[in-house]
């Protein structure tokens, strides 16, 4: 099973079209920005054009209103990846949330579900103390996850504290359980950068292409849906964050900018460290001139 990872603006979409001229694939995308309808600009979402090139499998599967997660990710790629292969085509995983990798090689481990009025009260919390105050609160109960999550991820504190809420047990301990299953044999090639002043380069200038393709007109029309707030997970993604609070009036354009590039080299930082776990994958750098290629040579030389 091929797979086209990386960090974030490392060139992945420009490297599976070019691997579609000698394969017959269809692309499994592997990312949970892509899934939300209606968020296109802000995730680099594949353009209507290069998506009539190849076909691609989930992006646009929920509302950003709902929910979308490892677990769900594994079991429907698993069932893409046999439908293409019946099909007589190459299944192509491409996207940097690792998560979801692991989740389809490795299995999952047994997590209590999501508590949506815990999470609420965490929330409220949040609001009233900030999410450095409930991370200070992971760093007691739960201080090898607290080492890991950054005090202003939202996201990874709020699942971290409501595991240990509704087990009694940290986060931690639950991931040194086994996985529950396992999945296919990956053939992992990376696109990484040996230099990292021009991956952020390339996420500036990513960020100031999104502005000029109207970016904070697709936040405008979001935030008027009426039915999405800040704190759900789809306006939790880089760049939504952020500009969900411009809209607010907590900064100003410049401001907004400035910590959506941020948030984004954060993002890659974090990408970057799943990957340096990950042995067995084969690295190209990305940013050389024939990245492309080079990771198309190595992707073709998978059994």
């Amino acid at each position: 099973m091929r797979v086209l990872t990386g960090p974030t603006a490392s060139g992945k979409t420009a490297a599976a079209l070019l691997l579609a001229r000698h394969l017959d694939l269809e692309i499994v995308s592997m990312d949970s920005a892509l899934v939300y309808r209606g968020m296109d600009i802000g995730t680099a979402k594949p353009s209507a054009e290069e998506r009539a090139q190849v076909p691609h499998h989930l992006i646009d599967v929920v509302e950003p209103t709902e929910s979308y997660s490892a677990a769900r990710f594994a079991e429907e790629a698993r069932a893409l990846i046999t439908d293409i292969r019946a099909r007589g085509r190459e299944p192509l995983l491409v996207g940097g949330t690792l998560l979801y990798l692991r989740a389809l090689q490795q299995g999952l481990h047994p997590l209590p579900g999501a508590d949506p009025g815990l999470r609420a009260r965490l929330e409220q919390r949040a609001r009233a103390e900030g999410w450095p105050a409930l991370h200070a609160q992971l760093a007691q109960v739960d201080p090898r996850s607290a080492a890991r999550i950054e005090s202003t991820d939202a996201q990874r504190i709020q699942r971290a504290l409501e595991v240990w809420e509704l087990s009694g047990l940290p986060l931690s301990s639950h991931l040194d359980a086994a996985p529950e299953t396992k999945g296919p044999e990956l053939h992992v090639v990376s696109l990484e950068p040996s230099d990292r002043a021009w991956l952020h380069g390339r996420i500036a200038e990513r960020l100031r292409a999104m502005l000029r393709s109207g970016f904070v007109d697709e936040l405008r029309a979001l935030r008027a849906r009426g039915d999405l707030h800040a704190e759900l997970p789809s306006m939790r993604c880089v760049g939504y964050r952020q500009g969900w609070e411009y809209l607010e009036g907590a900064c100003d354009a410049a401001q907004f900018e400035a910590r959506a590039v941020a948030a984004t080299r954060q993002l890659a930082k974090r990408q970057l460290t799943w990957l340096r776990a990950m042995p067995q994958r084969r690295v190209v750098d990305c940013c050389a001139a024939d990245a492309a290629r080079q990771a198309v040579q190595l992707l073709l030389e998978a059994p």
